[in-house]
């Protein structure tokens, strides 16, 4: 007996003949489909009211007319896939965040992330999921995540590869994030638990010979977006630079950086110069609204009237001599490993048993760095992080006034402490724990 759908199938021709005139040049650019529309077709997909020529054939024409790549499309499908995602208690998040969030500088101590798109081509050790692991030691960890799809390893696979004991990384879904947060500072968003919609269209993406839309939406499809305070993203293409930039600015992403190696490399490069897109926060004077961060409402704002800050983009670029480290070519760290060998290496860096110089350790030490600056916990002018932490804040500043030297000192205190470990040790408990078991 055939499978029935759970719904009925919707048709959206109108929306395919308008996208088809558009790319034959029959329709005026003030005609074309707009994001609000396409972003409804996208919803469709994930409650399965889409057959599989439809789904295709969406994606197909997103494709060759790059409206895929447009910031209204990726930030209003960004909306609908998170929409979509299996809801947390966000006000019971909120709560836990802040009476465990460690505020310092310019962090309130929110929820962070540091994610790339993929689809770079180099395959590299698994730099995000490393120092997202290694940031967790100061900073409310969101990692948000999935298995590989164009690499050996994903975020997801290193996890469970992890030995002796893996995390349940299953374990962890929209009901029991909050008391995840209660013990832990870490947290793997693993997408097939937080976005089940995306199942209906696996096997369409897996017959397409190219890149669809739904591989650039990760990065804008956190769960929790409301809670996450600060981000760095790695996009592929020097070109979608600025437009994730102006996407999460759409989504009204306050703390951020967008970034892109030279190399074509969707990290903050080892080897030489990254390029980087951050966005600004900056006060806003038309704000009426609560100014003290004790307020509930201090971290959202009404959509009907001013937002408490205004997001300006700057473009700047970085090396790994503005972290006061030397670079290191990417074939020192690609192609990655399977997953085994990758979390044997994440346990000896955790571990503190890599050189002090050597190039994986260096990778992650850039890229952790880069989001305690982008956090702000980089611009206190003191520092009492725990055992083995001396004290003495590096002010130098760098490319956008920052301190990226600070950076890697405390991304190295993180790991010369063990606090990293640890944290990836209660992560992996609490992970446990949720099971009931």
């Amino acid at each position: 007996m055939a499978a029935q759908q759970e719904n009925p199938t919707v048709s959206i021709s109108p929306l395919l003949s308008k996208l088809l005139r558009q790319s034959t040049g029959d329709l005026k650019s003030h005609d074309w489909a707009t994001a609000d529309e396409i972003a409804a077709a996208i919803t469709l997909i994930f409650t399965n009211e889409l057959d599989s020529d439809q789904r295709a054939s969406l994606l197909t024409i997103l494709h060759a007319l790059k409206r895929d790549r447009e910031t209204l499309v990726l930030a209003k499908c960004g909306q609908a896939m998170r929409k979509a995602a299996a809801q947390v208690d966000q006000k019971a998040l909120r709560k836990i965040i802040r009476s465990r969030g460690r505020k310092e500088g310019n962090y309130r101590g929110g929820c962070c992330d540091l994610v790339g798109t993929g689809g770079d081509g180099w395959s590299t050790f698994n730099v995000s999921t490393t120092a997202s692991i290694v940031a967790s030691s100061l900073l409310l960890i969101s990692k948000h995540g999935n298995r590989a799809s164009s690499s050996t390893s994903g975020s997801a696979d290193l996890l469970q590869a992890i030995r002796p004991r893996a995390p349940v990384i299953e374990a962890v879904n929209a009901e029991v994030l909050p008391s995840v947060y209660e013990k832990s500072n870490y947290a793997f968003l693993f997408a097939p638990t937080f976005h089940p919609g995306m199942r209906h269209v696996a096997a369409t993406r897996k017959k397409l010979p190219f890149r669809t839309l739904f591989n650039l939406l990760g990065p804008l499809a956190n769960p929790i977006e409301g809670n996450i305070e600060a981000r760095i993203v790695g996009v592929p293409q020097h070109e979608l630079g600025l437009t994730f930039a102006e996407a999460l600015k759409e989504n009204k992403a306050r703390k951020g950086m967008v970034v892109c190696g030279d190399e074509l490399l969707d990290e903050i490069s080892c080897a030489g110069r990254t390029r980087c897109w951050r966005l600004v926060e900056r006060p806003n004077p038309a704000f009426r609204g609560p100014r003290d961060e004790e307020d509930e409402d201090f971290t959202t704002s009404d959509e009907e009237g001013e937002p408490r800050t205004i997001i300006d983009i700057e473009h700047f670029t970085l090396e790994p001599s503005d972290f006061g480290l030397q670079p290191h070519p990417l074939s020192d760290v690609s192609p990655g490993k399977l997953p085994k060998e990758n979390a044997a290496k994440l346990i000896q860096l955790l571990r503190n048993e890599l050189p002090r110089d050597d190039p994986i350790l260096d990778f992650v030490l850039l890229n952790t760095a880069a989001l305690f600056v982008i956090a702000g916990i980089c611009d206190s002018n003191t520092s009492d992080m725990g055992h083995g932490d001396d004290g003495k804040v590096i002010r130098e500043t760098g490319p956008g006034g920052l301190r990226w030297k600070e950076g890697i000192r405390r991304a190295r205190w993180a790991v010369e402490s063990g606090q990293a470990l640890a944290s990836l040790e209660k992560y992996i408990e609490t992970s446990h724990a949720a099971t009931g078991q």
